[in-house]
């Protein structure tokens, strides 16, 4: 499946087993970025084995989709059943390609997707401290800061109200 976005560069396309060399020399270019604030441990850990066990069988609910620029993948969005109704956002995003809008841009298009076509109802978000590029992606998306953790900052945004998304008869 592939999602429409506001710029015509940016795609936003499941991610399935064609990606994985794609995905794994992204990986591998950007280990250190992903550590840059201290997050994405066990992905910066992750052998060539892993990400396609991964990649051959999907975490059940879950949507993961790709960020392509020009046809190149440069990161990862995904939405991440943990409750459902309710999901996670998490995200991505090759150490070059940053500061460009894309994130913003793939986020949107993949929020707008799960607004309408799915029964998910609140979407959660993790910040490391000090990512304030990441901060600023989920302001733009309408996130809204709940709570401090130790390690990491809450955000919160609804989709739509519990009850529109039972009487729609929508599923995750």
């Amino acid at each position: 499946m592939e999602l429409v976005t506001a710029d015509p560069r940016v795609r936003v396309r499941t991610l399935d087993i064609t990606d994985l060399d794609d995905y794994w020399q992204l990986l591998e270019r950007n280990r250190d970025h992903l550590g840059q604030h201290g997050d994405y441990a066990e992905l910066r850990a992750a052998d060539y084995e892993m990400i396609r066990a991964g990649f051959e069988q999907p975490i059940p609910g879950e949507y993961a989709f790709g960020i392509r620029v020009d046809g190149g993948l440069v990161g990862e969005i995904v939405l991440h059943p943990v409750n459902p109704p309710h999901y996670s956002l998490g995200y991505w995003i090759d150490g070059e390609a940053t500061g460009n809008s894309h994130v913003t841009t793939a986020g949107r298009a993949l929020l707008d997707w799960a607004r309408t076509n799915t029964g998910i109802t609140e979407v959660y978000a993790g910040v490391t401290v000090g990512n304030r590029p990441s901060i600023a992606v989920l302001d733009r998306l309408g996130f809204v800061k709940v709570s401090d953790m130790d390690t990491y900052t809450r955000y919160r945004l609804r989709l739509r109200e519990a009850s529109s998304a039972c009487a729609s008869g929508r599923t995750p």
